[in-house]
């Protein structure tokens, strides 16, 4: 069996709570110009810090569902390959269903 995708809500959240937190960062960075020495260092660092979390994360997603399309791919070709037959009346059904859905909304 396939492994789930990692885009459950957790993991959503997680890069969700990333992303916020750079803009949060990023403002309060921009808000508080008046840092300056130590101050305006510590904040570059976490601001940095936060951003390549963020960016680790984004990279570790994009190659867990590039991975995992890889596999599906292989699966429907292998489907395909063993069962001709019921794939072109699985895509015909599905074109016949696509049509009708169209032309009822225009």
């Amino acid at each position: 069996m396939m492994e789930k995708i990692p885009t459950q809500t957790g993991t959503r959240d997680q890069l969700m709570s990333d992303l916020k937190s750079v803009i949060s960062d990023a403002e309060g960075w921009l808000r508080n110009s008046s840092l300056t020495g130590e101050d305006l260092r510590a904040a570059k660092e976490k601001f940095e810090r936060t951003l390549t979390s963020a960016k680790d994360n984004v990279i570790y997603y994009q190659d867990a569902v590039v991975e995992k399309t890889k596999v599906a791919a292989k699966a429907t070709d292998e489907f395909v390959h063993e069962n001709p037959w019921r794939s072109i009346a699985i895509g015909a059904t599905i074109g016949l269903l696509l049509g009708v859905a169209i032309s009822r909304k225009e």
